[in-house]
């Protein structure tokens, strides 16, 4: 053949391969429904999940400015912008001021609540709108008013808050030394994602309100954000990004916290990033518990098309023409799934929208995100030929002869190498996808890794138990004696049956301890010698008489007071904190500005682990300790500099020793502790906890109003409440989890299904064989039902355990909370895998048991 007529060859064969192929696919997709669903179900997740990800980043990104409530946010906290910061942002454009902090409000018969209050000043919003209910004028509503009762000042309240202390619109609340009317409920805010996670409802109030409270005392906990409307013929990134670069020039040491409308909201967008990747690696899972169907469904395609093949062959056909007829039906299947899946997921976006429309706390604009759903595709077609390449590579090198007999001994042999090498080069292009475009590399790579040891691990135990049936002593008992043959025999369901269910029943294990231990963590007891609650906001100067005063209240409780200031980290071992290149699991740490404290003894609940702790009478320059997760995550050494801003001033100390901390004991403790000589002088205020010993709402209560009461400046929290809160966050993270691997638990379903159907014919022959012999029905359905249980039993221990253990590392390594094995989901789990095995295999065993003896022994 001349190197001209290659090309030709290869051309016309490749048109042969796909007119045979369509030929062949016109009789039906008989065996290949399972397939196509597998195909279809995993590729919907993905790009389910692509798409809603793309609608929500889409929606932040139009929505930019007004989430932050201008062009560029500046935020400081405990102190206000001085009058030369101020007046650096007016001359650059329109400014509104608002501030946020927590605080205790009082209903006019003495109930309590924790709420945000909010106070924003004449020019908010500058974009988009308070949604009130009743609709009134902001002037209106936050105005000063005299009326039979008094003076008041105007309010708009979550309806939350209404519940909470049993009020309607018109009452009033007292909150300080100022007295509010509520005037409406807030329903919607434009600039609501762009903060924190509250802790209470919120409390709409004015700017002139707030100062009239009298909690504005220094080193109070307030953070004040200045958002600037750049003007109409200048709105741009490039003016946004140099109004940034203007100020941090022209003001180095004021501390600001800057965000622009291209990033509203970090946190939120790597939330929604971390979690789009979560819910992607979910839905790649069930591609690969589908993947075990496609393997299944080819290797019964070509068992069921061996005369076709031999005939084939005998024609002159050469095993590369076979291989490429099959590979091309096996392609265009696959092709078929994903476009059902990208139809589904695409359609995501809108039926969220259609359904759920304004109910949405976030802005989602559905489209259709080509490169979201190419993505998909990929990992469909990827998926299907890494698991189809197997089965048909071993075609090629089968000879007729061996295909007419294999109905009565396979003879079992790998494909030749250039399948093996094909089969490499597609699964290693899925893994490159999978991590490549993984937002959290690290956790991509570390599920690729699982999957393939819980394959191997799957393989394994399925060549295990095959193995342990063979050297079981021979049983008296026929049911049994059978049962266990049944296990090991040539063309046995059990590595079919294994590997379809382990995958999906590891995944399930996973989610529910994962499940269990979230609950457990945030709407269980709380831990031992927890504080029940946290007060912040004490003035300096009544630090001493308010931990009296909480031990007057509790006699048999134990306080704990520490001075708190708030700062950003800015620079580290001479480097800006903007060009450190921190881990993953610290950045955390310069994305805002943390709580600081200094003290000359260790705080409790925390444990030097390298350096040593300044003495009590040290004077000398600042020293700071820090905890060590974070010290290694920014590369930071003992005597390194790290430079904080605190108040608008930067200060520089030098790192003195590392600590080890204990989180999970809710007790006050810091990133960051200082000697005390680094904030002399500096304005600041107390946080300070009270641990009781057996505590109760009505005594909780009973707190509460008595601190209240004495000092109406300081803001109460209730650790539990304030658990729930983030529980109830948790929870709803959970329930899409859950939805997200209910895929998953589909594809395995259908899969083992799949694999039950694809040994179908084999069991017929068998049962025809058994019942001519005498076997009877009742037996037969007796030594199925032992041999599906047996396996069944062996997989759901294996996925009770690989579950675990990955549930364990994902609790305890990357969420860093404490592990408890939850022994009931366990046990439900293996429960549901012993039902759904026994059930289908008794099912497809009862089609085969009423097949007529006749039809089947003529064809032998």
């Amino acid at each position: 053949m001349t190197a001209v007529s290659e090309p030709i060859y290869r051309s016309r064969a490749s048109s042969l391969a796909l007119r045979y192929a369509l030929r062949e696919l016109r009789s039906g997709l008989r065996g290949f429904y399972v397939f196509i669903a597998c195909i279809a179900l995993g590729v919907m997740a993905i790009a389910g999940v692509g798409s809603v990800a793309a609608s929500l980043s889409e929606g932040l990104t139009r929505e930019g400015r007004t989430l932050l409530g201008g062009d560029v946010a500046f935020s400081l906290i405990q102190r206000e912008a001085k009058p030369e910061e101020i007046a650096f942002l007016r001359a650059r454009g329109q400014v509104s001021v608002a501030a946020a902090l927590r605080v205790m409000a009082r209903s006019s018969d003495g109930k309590l609540a924790l709420v945000e209050l909010k106070a924003v000043d004449g020019n908010y919003p500058m974009l988009g709108a308070v949604t009130l209910d009743p609709k009134m004028p902001m002037a209106d509503l936050l105005a000063e008013r005299q009326d039979t009762s008094g003076t008041a000042f105007g309010a708009a309240v979550d309806s939350t808050l209404l519940a909470r202390l049993d009020l309607k619109l018109g009452d009033r609340i007292t909150i300080g030394n100022a007295t509010f009317q509520i005037r409406s409920t807030v329903t919607a805010e434009p600039d609501k994602l762009a903060g924190n996670v509250g802790l209470g409802p919120r409390v709409l109030v004015s700017e002139q309100s707030l100062r009239a409270t009298g909690l504005l005392q220094p080193g109070s906990l307030v953070r004040w954000i200045y958002r600037v409307k750049l003007p109409a013929n200048n709105i741009d990134d490039r003016a946004a990004t140099q109004l940034i670069d203007s100020a941090r020039s022209a003001l180095p040491e004021a501390g600001w916290w800057i965000r622009s409308s291209s990033n509203a909201s970090p946190q939120l967008e790597r939330t929604i990033n971390r979690f789009t990747q979560f819910l992607t690696l979910v839905g790649l899972a069930a591609l690969l518990v589908g993947g075990v169907g496609v393997a299944n469904a080819v290797k019964s395609h070509v068992d069921r098309r061996r005369d076709v093949i031999a005939s084939f062959k005998a024609l002159g056909a050469t095993g590369r023409d076979v291989f490429t007829i099959y590979l091309t039906q096996v392609i265009l299947l696959a092709a078929v799934g994903s476009v059902i899946g990208l139809a589904a997921g695409a359609a995501l976006p809108f039926v969220i929208v259609g359904v759920f429309g304004k109910l949405l706390p976030l802005p989602v604009i559905p489209a259709l995100y080509l490169d979201e759903l190419a993505l998909s595709f990929i990992y469909g077609l990827l998926t299907a030929l890494a698991f189809g390449l197997w089965p048909l590579g071993r075609v090629h090198d089968v000879p007729v002869a061996a295909l007419f007999r294999e109905e009565v001994a396979r003879e079992w042999h790998r494909p030749r190498w250039s399948y093996l090498a094909l089969m490499a080069v597609v699964i290693a292009l899925l893994v490159a996808v999978a991590i490549g475009l993984a937002y959290d590399k690290r956790i991509a790579m570390v599920f690729v890794i699982s999957s393939v040891a819980v394959f191997a691990l799957l393989r394994g135990v399925a060549a295990g138990l095959m193995a342990l049936a063979r050297r079981m002593p021979r049983s008296r008992i026929t049911m049994l004696r059978l049962a266990i043959a049944n296990i090991y025999r040539p063309g046995a369901l059990t590595p079919s049956v294994v590997m379809s269910l382990g995958l999906g029943l590891a995944v399930l294990v996973t989610i529910t301890q994962i499940d269990g231990n979230l609950r457990r963590q945030f709407l269980a007891a709380l831990p031992e010698k927890a504080p029940s609650f946290y007060f912040i906001d004490i003035p300096t100067a009544d630090a001493d008489r308010f931990g009296a005063f909480l031990k007057q209240v509790a006699p048999q409780s134990t306080v704990d007071d520490v001075p708190m200031l708030r700062g950003r980290i800015v620079g580290a071992r001479g480097v800006k904190a903007d060009e450190l290149k921190p881990s993953q699991e610290s950045e955390w740490v310069l994305q805002s500005d943390r709580g600081l404290t200094y003290t000359n003894e260790v705080p409790k609940g925390s444990k030097v682990v390298e350096g040593e702790w300044w003495s009590a009478d040290y004077s000398g320059p600042p020293l700071v300790s820090l905890e060590k997760k974070i010290a290694d995550g920014l590369k930071l050494r003992i005597g390194d500099e790290i430079v904080v801003n605190v108040l608008g001033r930067d200060i520089p100390a030098k790192i003195s020793n590392l600590r080890n901390v204990d989180w999970q004991g809710l007790g006050i403790n810091f990133v960051l502790v200082f000697s005390p000589n680094a904030f002399r002088g500096a304005p600041h205020s107390h946080v300070a906890t009270l641990s009781e010993v057996h505590p109760d709402p009505a005594g909780d209560a009973r707190i509460i109003k008595q601190v209240a009461d004495a000092f109406p400046m300081v803001t109460s929290v209730r650790v539990r409440e304030a658990l729930e809160t983030v529980g109830t966050v948790i929870t709803n993270l959970v329930l899409a989890i859950r939805g997200a691997s209910a895929v998953t638990l589909i594809s395995a379903i259908l899969v083992l299904g799949g694999a039950l159907a694809a040994g179908h014919r084999h069991r017929v022959y068998d049962a025809v064989i058994l019942k001519t012999l005498g076997a009877t029905r009742a037996r037969l359905l007796g030594a199925y039902a032992l041999e599906y249980l047996m396996i069944g039993l062996a997989t759901a221990v294996f996925g009770v355990i690989a579950g675990s253990i990955a549930a364990w590392l994902i609790v305890t390594r990357l969420m860093t909370l404490s592990f408890i094995w939850q022994a009931g989901s366990a046990a439900g789990v293996v429960a549901a895998a012993l039902i759904v095995t026994v059930g289908l295999g008794l099912a497809g065993t009862l089609l085969a048991l009423n097949q007529k003896p006749a039809s089947v022994l003529r064809n032998l």
